[in-house]
């Protein structure tokens, strides 16, 4: 039997971290699992009453609402939870700066509704966008010592403030859906989904922000957050100009159809990654000035990421067409090849964003920042040709190889910053890699074979066969290779447990 020991850390300072980790890991995993069952539950009863035109109306609110957030990021909530010092003395201004810069950008919202309407020729979209500009006010005004609960790796608290926003979404959204059958589900479900979430960051922290302005403070804070605000916008580019060129050029129902297949594939970035990043930024924050560990760390949070994010990719992909037709139903079917492409973007964009997380750990946005314009640079050149020539599958394909090309990027600059090689990662990727090849080969054959799915059971049961297959191969491989990834989940297991009793 594997003998357990700390892997991550050694001295008690640092075991003292890892164990509050350990225990993060637990409320932050049983968050995003509960989310993604309520998310994913919701999209599908929403898309089998609401046409495709209909998500692409309020993506059109969404993305006007997104630039002008993103283009008035401070990014001082990131600096917050970086800042080694404490963070107090600069709470009440940062609220502050979020208030007022809620109410500024709401009342553009308010004026410019009606170009963006003219600009995409949906004359719906003016209310939309109006109401839907309401979320921005209630997020200015939440509590800002939410921001201590990633800080100080305290997720039991983050885990009722976000479920609490997901329940009345989901509540208002599916309601509103049966009732009206409107894209107001959308809208409303938003609404309500924010205004619980600003009631219960005050139920739920004592802190009680007031109104004061320190430009010092500010400024200070602004030093690192200028970073993050030109990572924001560049990625916003990235991530949502693709969004503004599919409803320009190929209308509001395709730009639904993109919406929902960009949705689903980056499932490991959004429901993985981004779980793992918000557990280890705050850890490597606290390492940063030990890059050794740091390194160490990383390695096995990257082993980690890979193990899971892949494989996810990988069923999504084999999956995509029979899970449209038997979930979403045949009017959702002209997204599936879009769907497929844009699985690999989703499995690279989950490994960039770790990559991401260990450079913001390190106090380096910059690196992010500068793969960031490389990649948009990339896809301004290949996205306007490809859609010409393929549609909603070329602005797939545009996204997914501008991803490819920053991930390149920002690996060779973290190898750079922790002093890894590219033998660590092909280490780490060899048994998902190798679980990977064989469950899409048991695919093929099965594609190619057995006839395909004709209900709920026989997908969840295909599904279910995949994974098994992926677990096994992993595990075998593992062994092989020492049982790095089983001595990982061990330790996992026996913190959970022995903070359980």
């Amino acid at each position: 039997m594997l003998k357990i020991k700390n892997i991550f850390f050694d001295s008690k300072t640092d075991q003292s971290l890892h164990q509050k980790a350990i225990r993060g890991s637990f409320w932050v995993i049983a968050l995003k699992i509960i989310a993604q069952i309520f998310n994913f539950l919701r999209l599908i009863i929403i898309a089998r009453i609401l046409a495709p035109g209909d998500f692409g109306l309020m993506g059109v609110a969404l993305l006007t609402m997104a630039t002008m957030e993103t283009f008035s990021q401070t990014g001082f909530q990131t600096a917050l939870i970086q800042k080694k010092e404490k963070i107090e003395p600069y709470l009440n201004s940062v609220w502050t700066i979020s208030v007022l810069r809620g109410f500024i950008l709401f009342i553009i919202l308010y004026f410019i509704a009606p170009y963006v309407a003219i600009f995409f020729k949906i004359s719906m979209a003016t209310s939309i966008i109006r109401t839907v500009g309401l979320s921005i006010l209630l997020q200015a005004f939440t509590n800002i010592a939410v921001v201590y609960f990633q800080k100080e790796l305290e997720f039991n608290k983050q885990f009722f403030y976000q479920l609490s926003g997901i329940l009345a979404d989901f509540i208002v959204a599916i309601s509103v859906a049966i009732i009206f059958k409107s894209v107001w589900a959308l809208v409303l479900g938003l609404l309500a989904g924010n205004f619980t979430r600003l009631i219960i960051s005050y139920v739920i922290h004592p802190y009680r922000p007031r109104f004061t302005l320190n430009l010092k403070k500010a400024k200070e804070l602004f030093g690192f957050g200028k970073w993050v605000l030109g990572s924001s916008i560049l990625i916003f580019l990235i991530t949502q100009g693709d969004d503004i060129f599919v409803g320009k050029i190929l209308g509001i129902t395709m730009l639904g159809f993109y919406q929902i297949a960009y949705q689903i594939s980056n499932i490991p970035a959004t429901g993985i990654t981004h779980l793992i990043s918000q557990i280890t930024f705050p850890i490597y924050a606290k390492l940063q000035d030990n890059l050794f560990k740091l390194k160490q760390v990383y390695l096995r949070v990257l082993r980690i990421t890979i193990s899971l994010s892949l494989p996810v990719a990988g069923l999504i992909f084999i999956l995509a067409h029979d899970f449209t037709k038997i979930f979403l139903g045949e009017k959702w079917m002209p997204m599936v090849l879009a769907l497929q492409i844009l699985c690999i973007f989703g499995a690279t964009r989950a490994i960039n964003a770790a990559m991401g997380s260990v450079a913001y750990g390190a106090g380096k946005p910059k690196i992010e920042t500068q793969a960031a314009f490389i990649q948009l640079i990339i896809m301004a050149i290949v996205v306007y040709p490809l859609t010409i020539e393929w549609g909603l599958l070329g602005v797939a394909i545009a996204v997914t190889i501008s991803n490819l090309l920053s991930l390149i990027l920002i690996t060779n600059a973290v190898k750079k910053l922790i002093q890894f090689q590219y033998k660590d990662i092909f280490i780490n990727s060899l048994a998902a890699i190798i679980g990977i090849l064989t469950m899409t080969s048991a695919a093929f054959l099965k594609k190619n074979l057995l006839p395909a799915p004709k209900n709920i059971f026989d997908f969840l049961a295909w599904a279910t066969l995949y994974i098994i297959i992926y677990l096994l191969v992993v595990y075998f491989v593992d062994k092989k290779g020492g049982g790095k990834i089983r001595q990982e989940i061990q330790i996992i297991f026996a913190n959970l447990i022995k903070k359980t009793t």
